[in-house]
């Protein structure tokens, strides 16, 4: 009877040390894997600082990865393109995501939030110069939540960069987002630069939009 308690016991132990914590590692996984990676992703690098969510459309999807987990808080996958002047800017898809940094990376985000765990509202943008002749322009200039929250450009953790000279015809993409103390929010309201040529003329005045979360 004894040995049959101990082997219960000893099974017991075994059982439960295999399903903490890589079980939970494989859970997330196979969520996030349920979605195919949109094909606006295409040759883009990876933020070496923010968990990869290429594969997290859908609330609640999640994703555990070496830079640490990201959990979808709320979602806007419409794409909207705008005109400013000539350029061409694409939001492909709104996020917001509840982030968990790896420790290895407490560093870089002690630069804008002393929190562990917080929220970050993303956003995958494109740009596109249509004109033949170098511009300068940034897709976020001001950013503004309905819970009356603002952040300037320079408070943009991807720093994909995305601001700056745009060569004519030159196309970039790549990710805008901001940490926030409220993610019980409905919508974000962008303003971007505005665009100036190369000898620094203004051509076309900033523009303002709106995104509203699922």
């Amino acid at each position: 009877m004894k040995k049959a308690i101990y082997f219960l016991l000893f099974s017991a132990v075994i059982l439960g040390g295999c399903s903490d914590p890589d079980d939970s590692i494989a859970v997330a996984s196979t969520v996030a894997e349920e979605s195919e990676v949109p094909k606006y992703y295409e040759d883009y690098v990876l933020s070496p600082q923010v968990t990869d969510d290429r594969k997290l459309q859908e609330v609640g999807q999640n994703k555990r990865d070496a830079k640490g987990e990201a959990i979808v808080e709320a979602i806007n996958m419409t794409m909207e393109t705008y005109g400013i002047g000539p350029v061409k800017l694409t939001v492909a898809e709104s996020k917001i995501l509840q982030v968990k940094p790896d420790y290895s990376l407490i560093d870089f985000f002690h630069a804008y939030t002393h929190d562990q765990e917080f929220s970050v509202v993303k956003m995958y943008v494109e740009i596109t110069n249509t004109s033949n002749e170098p511009l300068h322009f940034a897709p976020v200039a001001l950013f503004e939540t309905d819970a009356e929250e603002l952040k300037l450009w320079e408070d943009d953790i991807y720093l994909e960069g995305l601001t700056g000279e745009i060569a004519p015809g030159e196309t970039k993409q790549g990710n805008i987002g901001f940490i926030v103390e409220e993610s019980d929010i409905d919508s974000v309201t962008i303003t971007t630069s505005a665009v100036f040529n190369k000898s620094e003329e203004k051509i076309a005045e900033a523009l303002e939009f709106n995104t509203r979360f699922e």
